[in-house]
């Protein structure tokens, strides 16, 4: 499914998209109220009536909002639209680290910052109950400003919500891995 230029979901107008993953895709929208761009994270149609998924979007929601930090991504707004559920973040520019990467490694003072500016922004996740469980380059997009940790899709919220306990967390699940292979942790 793939949202072209000019589509509306709410006032949100989409412009270009930005990336695909396991649950969805994201744009780059025009705020036709606020006249600035933001990233739009839509579940994708064929997990749209999926629970799991649902209440995974839904956690992501409420992890990116229950942080303020400057090296994490905001969430402005949700919504629904034709059955169409969707985030919206700050569009944030820059290139991933997984791009930058492709250029050669990163010079140690590069290295040494982002991963500071990554630790104080987990530090402040971990402190609000959130583990992130999909940290890799792709993930983490470096600004002018610093980096900016995106894609909370993953995350593992502490306290559950109401209505939450009877579904269980794919993740957690016997004999399930979720994540990216290569980044995730051996235990």
């Amino acid at each position: 499914m793939t949202l072209p230029p000019g589509t509306r979901l709410g006032p949100y107008e989409i412009v270009s998209q930005l990336g695909a993953g396991g649950m969805g895709e994201v744009y780059r929208a025009a705020d036709t109220r606020l006249s600035r761009h933001v990233a739009l994270k839509v579940i994708a149609p064929q997990w749209s009536s999926d629970r799991q998924i649902r209440l995974r979007f839904e956690r992501e929601a409420r992890a990116i909002s229950a942080l303020s930090h400057p090296h994490v991504c905001t969430l402005h707004d949700i919504g629904e639209q034709d059955d169409l559920e969707y985030l919206v973040m700050e569009y944030v520019e820059g290139e991933t680290i997984a791009d930058r990467l492709l250029r050669g490694p990163l010079a140690v003072d590069e290295l040494l910052r982002y991963a500071m500016e990554m630790a104080d922004a987990l530090e402040t996740a971990h402190a609000c109950g959130i583990v992130h469980r999909d940290l890799k380059p792709g993930n983490v997009m470096i600004t002018p400003r610093g980096v900016k940790i995106l894609d909370f899709g993953l995350a593992k919220l502490e306290e559950r919500p109401a209505g939450d306990d009877d579904v269980t967390d794919v993740a957690t699940r016997p004999g399930v891995a979720i994540g990216t292979a290569r980044y995730m942790s051996p235990e």
